[in-house]
């Protein structure tokens, strides 16, 4: 027994030192291949003969053969593939590697792009346009042809005028300031931009005004818009379909029919999801590695990128942050991850610049309001027979115990008081920002600690206010149906 448990550990020992070039070629990189759909022997070569490779001692002939070389629908070469042993760094093969784009060069008169594997590690690099990156795996053919077509088929986007109809206008001069930021650092190599700006600054308009000068610059054809929320996925697209009316947009969370359109809108989990599950027409992946031109990252924070990283790590295209957090607070690791100094985003608009320099918004102030609940908690033994009958039932239907004291700061997680909530009402009625010559409350936003405080304040309004109409105060909960 002693002898066959050995010999089955043996057998399922991994040992890269032992896989031939062959075996990574057949087992890892033919496979990946295929995944971004393409074909062995048909538009990917294996062993294509080159000529012009340097004469070595044992060989004048000055003939080279390249692992695998992509052809397009034209079958002009698209990209170079150089397999190494799952042993050696993809790295290791470079030098051969541009040896073999030189000798291209000689046959169709410019170099192509080259891909560097082991089958477990994947470079790109293309010497005309950038340095060498890893990526997550091949191109489609599709993808490659964009590359090599924008080697003469791009503007500089700094050349281009940021539609003011969009974005800019007025006195937002910043967002114009904001996107000429974001292509600067795109033109200077960059591929990652961070743009600091105060809640209710335009940032969705920043985005949309960024993607159309990309998108006229014959950067970017494909975006990818990432929230973290359902609601606000699909106000990112209401917000584009009025900016950007000639793009076809997709909102994958809800309508995966339209996946081929040009700006996608999703959440995290939904695009995670599809990597691996939506296929094209063919039956090849959808969403490739080079799928997406740019992926824009709506309220960009470190929870995010700690745990959807895997996102960013696939896809390989330009990345522009979008947050509202103070500069001096933005956490180090999203500084890390968009590759700047901390402290220093692409561009920073902040909310005292907005408010008492350029007066693009209205500072806000606080009107407090105190109850005894609010400010000291609640004593069960202080409570009347009728306010402990009512605790009783609350913390009852949460199966848990009463507690002979709960702190102020715990109030609002098991107690819906009547009283305090019709005084936190009644101030905002009385105290509240006034509109239509004071006649009216102006739009107001309530936060409540959860799904059922909130109904329970739309309950006590209805109370409190009879004679108002029943939608001037609504719920508006992740788990109601609504089409708003």
């Amino acid at each position: 027994a002693t002898v066959d448990k050995a010999s089955h550990i043996e057998m399922r020992s991994f040992n890269p030192e032992e896989i031939s070039e062959y075996k990574t070629r057949k087992h890892y990189i033919d496979w990946d291949l295929a995944l971004a759909g393409w074909k062995i022997d048909e538009n990917a070569l294996e062993e294509r003969e080159v000529t012009g490779m340097p004469r070595e001692k044992d060989s004048d002939s000055g003939t080279g053969y390249i692992d695998y070389l992509l052809l397009g629908k034209d079958n002009r070469p698209l990209a170079i593939v150089e397999a190494k042993r799952t042993m050696y760094s993809p790295q290791k093969g470079i030098q051969q590697a541009r040896l073999y784009a030189r000798c291209l060069e000689n046959e169709y008169g410019y170099k192509p792009p080259i891909f560097l594997t082991n089958g477990f590690e994947t470079f790109f690099l293309d010497d005309d346009s950038a340095p060498m990156r890893k990526v997550s795996g091949f191109f489609s053919q599709d993808e490659l042809q964009r590359i090599i077509n924008r080697r003469n088929g791009t503007v500089k986007p700094s050349a281009l005028r940021v539609n003011e109809a969009i974005a800019g206008g007025g006195k937002r001069y910043y967002q114009v300031e904001a996107i000429e930021r974001v292509c600067a650092n795109i033109e200077s190599g960059h591929r990652k931009s961070l743009l600091v700006m105060a809640t209710g600054t335009g940032k969705t308009r920043v985005s949309a005004a960024l993607t159309d000068v990309l998108m006229r610059s014959g950067l970017v054809k494909n975006v990818l818009f990432l929230a973290d929320r359902v609601a606000l996925v699909r106000q990112a697209k209401s917000g584009y379909q009025d900016y950007l009316p000639n793009e076809t947009l997709c909102n994958l969370v809800s309508n995966k029919d339209d996946r081929n359109a040009r700006i996608v809108f999703s959440t995290y989990p939904t695009i995670l999801n599809a990597i691996d599950r939506e296929r094209n027409e063919a039956g090849n992946l959808m969403f490739t590695p080079a799928h997406f031109d740019l992926i824009i990252v709506d309220e960009a924070h470190r929870s995010i990128f700690k745990k959807y990283r895997a996102i960013f790590d696939y896809f390989d295209s330009f990345v522009v942050g979008l947050t509202a957090t103070p500069a001096n607070e933005v956490d180090r690791n999203t500084y890390d991850f968009f590759e700047a100094e901390r402290g220093v985003p692409t561009y920073v608009y902040e909310y005292d610049t907005a408010t008492e320099v350029d007066h693009v918004l209205v500072p806000y102030f606080g009107i407090e309001t105190h109850t005894s609940f609010m400010d000291d908690g609640i004593t069960y033994d202080d409570l009347s027979d009728e306010d402990r009958e009512t605790l009783e039932e609350d913390f009852e239907e949460a199966g848990q115990d009463v507690p002979e004291k709960i702190e102020s700061r715990e109030i609002n997680q098991w107690v819906f008081n009547e009283s305090t909530v019709d005084g936190v009402l009644e101030t905002l009625m009385e105290k509240g920002i006034k509109v239509n010559g004071g006649q009216a409350l102006g739009k107001t936003v309530i936060f409540a600690q959860s799904q059922k405080h909130a109904r329970f304040i739309v309950e006590r309004f209805g109370k409190l206010y009879p004679n108002l109409p029943g939608e001037y105060i609504k719920t508006v909960l992740h788990s109601d149906d609504y089409d708003g």
